[in-house]
């Protein structure tokens, strides 16, 4: 029997009392909910026990992926959820226990760890089998799914029927998400799902950095097949076989009216008559699919106008030479304070400054203009143009999934209990609803893995375990992208390539939407336009030396992103993959900028990968440069825009290092192409601090690192690691005022006990320590412009924070993750508040600011702005600090910093308590080895 599943949802009107259809009265929602529930009451098909005789783990590997693995509902499962709150099967089933580890961590055991997370063995013992299918009648596969989550476990007898099941499963899980996130690679989200502000802003967002056309995505196929021998056509066999399998689902759950719910509240199909077509995938869909992904975790760099524009802040207020000096101390390109995740000394250099730069394009002040992308908008477009909804939308939904990324701890055996490595790690891909990612288990010819992958790209598994191996990754956000000035002539859509007057391409969607079901949004339509050169995409518009020029943005990845499917192969693949060099030699094709990180029963080991393009001498990174071949990537092909890349040997890499942390901090010494803000304090150390304790103690196990993770998850990172020194200053002298003095108790107090953001109990909703962490989120922002804006001016402190956020703390709605995002404390000024209050208090400073700021410098001015500022913030109200969203009212504390599972289907889930940690997480210890 199919299986019949749940799906979920991003259209907020789908809430909206009123928006079901005329027909949808009492009587009828009645039997229509007994009709399309009847398939549901069958029972279960028995099954015989699958074997594991590859599993090497012994029992001791976990993992949790919230809220659920099943993605698909039909109609009748998604208006019960939203009459009742009812949920389908395995739709939320995990939600609960990866929340409940913030308040369980502390009295953790090896016995309860799986409280927490899922048994990740391979196979299904007997008794667990909920079902056992043969999808679409083939001999060749079968997928049996567990009673506890319902995950697919899907062993085949050939490579196609391996593959096929792997496609049926993934579409009986996520079909409606996949199908959303086909259409947004193509920018045609407006068209398939209605013009929702949050459609308009994500396919905005997605269209912009990848417009391709058809025959771009086909090319990318072809490329990959040709250049990569047997693999390649062993992928392009396993993609087509994923594809059947797909759409044979889609088939059957059209015929058999099962098919997820959100098609007919989107007006796709007709919940009376079934008319209506669920359309079919094809191979370049795939590819759309990964353009997604790529951009979304595996892009690094950009951002060369913006440093251009702060730069040349900084040289208007402090002149040229003082003004680069100021700029690069805020920059902190190769900071010596910044934690490291190759820790050894071992140097990586990679896009350091030149000392002589050499073809820089920086613009004329106040010449620069952003590239319009939308145009002729018409009825409700024309309405989210002049209101911005469109892109406000787009920031707090899956735009902020790229910024909150993944943490990983691994110690090398040598420092463990067992002898044995150990490893907690995993990615932080957002919350959604369905997760982004699905669980699987493939067992078949060439291929034997169970973890999670993108839904929709999961013929392999991309992150997960072996038979005797683990692997896992972190985005690492090195610079792939640059920017470059194209001199216009003619005219401004005529540049100048290779010293020949060139048409840029236009490359266009257009988009028109009609009033739905699920989206309340009047009827609408509006033009995307993407101006493409050899150099990539225009991005902006200025002068340089009063010439014309256009910004474009070029990465190594553009055009290239199924490249990496070869490396995904080779990682599933057991006869290829039998150690760490292996690992790092499977890995190095994938070309998105991650870091991987590997554990066995015997070795560690890590790798960054990404193609990162060899520039010409003398080019920084930095900056836009001239599109002139003197300063292009090193035999750049514009055609094809591939180019030499950087060998292996210079990437980050290690294997049996002591232990390794990464929560997107820096990888090694004199790798200089990080983000921002990647100074003296960063999120990675509340990793590095805990870990490197358990180490040094030594006898570490799987509890004591779930511990230092989880323990890390709740910190927060302003007040463990900068606080202290604030509060220094603060009691440099008695403190008379009553309101900063009760307010410094308070924080010490706080800092005292711990500095997390914890709840007083299970469930409680109501923080321990709430009056601290109130005046901490309220004193931040107003601290930090209070101590720099003064002696920045208020241009240069804007243009420092268009380049990075002051804060993101949980409830800081206004930073790049977004609200109720659960990822925090990535992005803000801690490093440069922590620098230049030591350097205030006459403490040693490696790479300190160019001055100091903090009252001019002067200990007892710094004082008064900070105690200032701290007497303002004490006296602002939870309502003050904690205005209200959507999601929560004013002056909910908890709630501000809860997480939400952002809907992209039809079916919602409760919020939970924060916890900064992975989305999908592993906790493995291998006990031996092939």
């Amino acid at each position: 029997m199919p299986r019949r599943t749940p799906h979920n949802w991003f259209f907020d009107k789908l809430r909206t009392p009123g928006r079901f259809p005329g027909f949808l009265k009492t009587a009828s929602v009645c039997v229509l909910v007994a009709g399309l529930l009847s398939p549901l009451t069958q029972a279960a098909t028995a099954a015989p026990q699958l074997t594991a005789s590859n599993d090497y783990c012994g029992g001791q590997c976990s993992d949790i992926l919230p809220p659920g693995e099943n993605g698909n509902a039909t109609l009748a499962q998604i208006l019960l959820n939203q009459a009742f709150g009812t949920q389908p099967s395995h739709a939320e089933d995990q939600l609960g226990p990866y929340a409940d580890l913030a308040t369980g961590y502390s009295g953790l055991t090896d016995t309860k760890i799986n409280t927490f997370f899922n048994d990740a063995s391979f196979g299904v013992p007997s008794g667990q089998v909920a079902s056992t299918e043969k999808p679409a009648g083939r001999g060749d596969v079968t997928i049996v799914r567990d009673k506890k989550t319902g995950v697919p476990h899907i062993t085949g007898t050939t490579r196609y029927g391996t593959e096929f099941g792997a496609g049926y499963a993934a579409a009986e899980d996520r079909l409606w998400l996949m199908d959303v996130f086909r259409h947004v690679g193509r920018g045609q989200l407006t068209s398939f799902a209605g013009g929702a502000p949050a459609n308009q802003g994500l396919e905005q967002e997605f269209y912009r950095n990848a417009p391709y056309t058809e025959a771009d995505l086909q090319a990318q196929i072809d490329n990959a097949v040709a250049g990569n021998g047997a693999r390649g056509q062993q992928a392009l066999a396993d993609a087509t076989a994923y594809l059947d399998g797909i759409n044979a689902y889609i088939d059957a759950s059209d015929s058999g009216r099962y098919f997820p719910g959100e098609y007919v509240l989107t007006g796709h199909k007709d919940a009376i008559t079934n008319a209506g077509t669920i359309g079919h995938f094809k191979i370049t869909d795939l590819v759309a699919l990964a353009s997604v992904v790529g951009a979304l975790f595996g892009s690094g760099g950009g951002g060369e106008v913006n440093n251009a524009l702060s730069l040349i802040a900084a040289q208007s207020k402090y002149g040229v030479e003082e003004g680069t000096e100021v700029w690069e101390s805020f920059r902190e390109r190769n900071d010596p304070e910044a934690v490291l995740t190759v820790h050894n000394g071992e140097s990586f250099p990679y896009a350091a400054k030149p000392d002589t730069p050499r073809g820089e394009a920086l613009p004329d002040a106040g010449s620069v203009t952003q590239e319009p992308l939308v145009h002729d908008r018409t009825g409700s477009a024309a309405t989210a143009s002049a209101t911005g909804t469109s892109a406000d939308a787009a920031k707090t939904a899956l735009s902020s999934a790229r910024r909150g990324m993944s943490n990983a701890l691994v110690v090398s055996g040598t420092h463990t209990a067992s002898g044995h490595p150990i490893a907690v790690f995993g990615p932080q891909t957002g919350y959604f609803a369905p997760q982004l990612l699905m669980l699987q288990e493939i067992q078949g010819p060439g291929i034997s893995a169970r973890g999670a992958s993108f839904a929709g790209l999961s013929m392999y598994v991309e992150l997960g375990r072996g038979q005797d191996y683990s692997w896992s990754a972190t985005t690492s956000g090195q610079d792939i992208i640059d920017t470059y000035a194209v001199e216009l002539c003619q005219d401004d859509y005529h540049y100048l390539y290779h010293g020949t007057c060139t048409a840029m391409d236009k490359v266009e969607q257009k988009n028109a939407w009609t009033p739905t079901v699920a989206d309340g949004t009047a009827a609408g339509s509006y033009t995307m336009r993407v101006w493409r050169t050899k150099y990539g995409p225009v991005e902006y518009r200025a002068t340089v030396g009063g010439k014309k020029v256009a910004y474009t943005s070029l990465r190594s990845s553009y055009l290239h992103e199924v490249d990496s499917i070869i490396g995904f192969q080779l990682l599933n693949d057991p006869d290829y993959l039998k150690g760490p060099q292996t690992f790092q030699s499977a890995v190095q094709h994938i070309n998105y900028t991650f870091n991987w990180f590997y554990a066995d029963s015997q070795h560690t080991a890590y790798y960054n990968s990404g193609d990162n393009p060899v520039r010409a001498s003398g080019v920084d990174a930095e900056f836009p440069v001239w599109a002139q071949s003197a300063y292009e990537w090193q035999n750049w092909n514009g055609a094809a825009n591939t180019a030499d890349y950087t060998p292996p040997s210079a990437h980050p890499d290690s294997i049996d290092q002591d232990y390794y942390v990464s929560w997107n901090n820096k990888q090694a010494k004199d790798y200089t192409s990080a983000p921002w803000g990647e100074g003296s304090v960063h999120r990675g150390d509340l990793l590095e601090d805990r870990v490197k304790k358990l180490v040094d103690a030594g006898g570490v196990t799987r509890t004591s690192l779930v511990r230092a993770m989880a323990d890390a998850a709740l910190a927060d990172l302003r007040a463990e690691d900068v606080l202290p020194d604030l509060l220094k200053v603060i009691n440099s002298s008695p403190v008379t005022d009553s309101t900063a003095a009760a307010a410094v108790s308070r924080l010490q107090a706080w800092v005292t006990a711990g500095a997390r953001r914890t709840e007083t109990s299970a469930g409680s909703k109501t923080y321990a320590d709430a009056d601290a962490i109130r005046i901490l989120d309220a004193w931040w922002p107003l601290l930090v412009k209070a101590e720099f804006e003064p002696g920045l001016g208020s241009d240069l402190y804007t243009a420092f924070t268009n380049n990075i956020p002051v804060d993101e703390a949980p409830s800081a709605g206004h930073g790049p993750t977004g609200s109720h995002a659960g990822s925090s404390f990535q992005y803000g000024w801690w490093s440069y508040v922590d620098k230049d209050i030591r350097a205030v208090l006459g403490e040693p400073v490696q790479g300190g600011l160019r001055q100091k700021y903090c009252g001019g410098g002067d200990l007892g001015s710094c004082r008064d702005t900070l105690l200032g500022t701290l007497r303002q913030a004490a006296g602002l109200t939870a309502a003050q600090v904690y205005p209200g969203d959507d999601q929560c009212s004013a002056g909910d504390q908890w709630c501000a910093d809860s997480i939400a599972q952002r809907a992209l289907g039809g079916i919602g889930h409760g919020k939970i308590s924060w916890q900064n940690r992975p989305t999908y997480q592993q906790v493995v210890e291998y006990t031996s080895h092939r």
